[in-house]
């Protein structure tokens, strides 16, 4: 007798969990059946047990899901506008594409706010360092969503984004679906980061996979293997990058808007190490902006010490070394500031 009250008071215990949530009603049908292999499951405590486990665990996800929460978007273009230029130098064309985009959203909102209409698909194309990743995260800073990054480097299994149905010891939801219950929206800008950098044994089954992840008539009915259960996804706002599209299947570039990442010449460089790359940097090391100062003419061999870059990673690197090294030795040698001049610039930065 006791052992049948524990076995009950575990049922209702997962039934308390459940109706805490709101969810949809044929996924409550779906639980409901679960639920009946527990009582079926009564007379055989370790059978019981077993399959209460699994049962418990596919719950806790089921009821930490955002079925039906997503954020509110900041649908302010003088916002955005800000935004975009307070974190990237240039790139007028592709901020004015984003700017586009969000007016399209805005007269949707305001006009049409009943129905859902699907958002464009942003392929970032260019050269590492060119600031691809940064320009998504942007999409979600400028309407205040959250964003969630999805990488694709050497991914060599669809079940990475698909999910592992429950019949495997094994088995967990795919990157998708853990990433929306770590940020509980429905509705966040989701970056699927360089995507053609998929192992070669598994480019068409995640090639077919993404279809259906960036395709509108399809994405409202996400299936995730584990949940066994479609996800709505419609509200997602999905951004990719690439350094060229030769892996990409067609059928996935045909619903991308391709968006080509340019080059940065050196006096584009100077500005962006200037005045974007060198506060931060300071900011990061605890130096104020006095105690660092770079003479005007050795900006060219910060920028290129060694050679062409088409991004701004090595100069990022070179900004920041100087910041560590400053911060040594005003400790060290107790300065009150270091400044770096043709006189000295080889002692902090290497050259050819």
């Amino acid at each position: 007798m006791k052992d049948d009250l524990s076995l009950t008071s575990a049922i209702a215990k997962l039934q308390k969990k459940v109706e805490t949530v709101n969810l949809p009603p044929p996924l409550l049908q779906k639980i409901e059946d679960l639920f009946s292999q527990l009582n079926v499951n009564v007379q055989s405590p370790q059978t019981f047990w077993q399959t209460y486990q699994s049962i418990s665990q596919y719950l806790d996800w089921v009821v930490s899901l955002p079925w039906f929460h997503q954020s509110q978007d900041i649908l302010d273009l003088a916002f955005a506008k800000e935004k975009l230029d307070q974190h990237h130098y240039g790139l007028e064309s592709i901020k004015q594409r984003i700017l586009e985009y969000i007016s399209v959203l805005i007269l949707q909102k305001n006009r049409h706010s009943e129905q859902n209409f699907p958002a464009p698909v942003f392929l970032f194309v260019g050269l590492v360092g060119t600031g691809k990743t940064t320009l998504a995260k942007s999409v979600a800073s400028v309407l205040g969503r959250q964003f969630i990054r999805i990488p694709f480097g050497g991914l060599g299994d669809p079940l990475y984004l698909r999910g592992r149905s429950r019949v495997y010891p094994e088995a967990e939801p795919g990157a998708i679906i853990k990433g929306l219950k770590n940020v509980q929206t429905k509705n966040p800008v989701i970056l699927l980061d360089e995507i053609d950098r998929i192992a070669d044994d598994a480019l068409n089954t995640i090639m077919g996979v993404l279809v259906e992840l960036l395709d509108s008539e399809q994405n409202a009915r996400f299936v995730d293997h584990y949940l066994d259960y479609p996800f709505d996804l419609s509200q997602v706002i999905f951004c990719a990058t690439c350094n060229n599209t030769a892996k990409i299947a067609t059928a996935v570039l045909d619903r991308l808007e391709i968006i080509e990442m340019p080059s940065y010449n050196d006096e584009e460089k100077i500005t962006i190490g200037r005045d974007y790359l060198l506060p931060q940097a300071l900011k990061m090391a605890g130096l104020s902006p006095t105690e660092l100062q770079i003479s005007p003419s050795v900006w060219p061999s910060i920028v290129r010490p060694l050679g062409f870059d088409a991004g701004v990673r090595t100069l990022k690197r070179n900004v920041e070394s100087l910041c560590r090294q400053t911060a040594h030795l005003i400790l060290q040698k107790k300065l009150e500031k270091v400044t770096v001049d043709e006189t000295n610039v080889k002692q902090f930065i290497p050259q050819w």
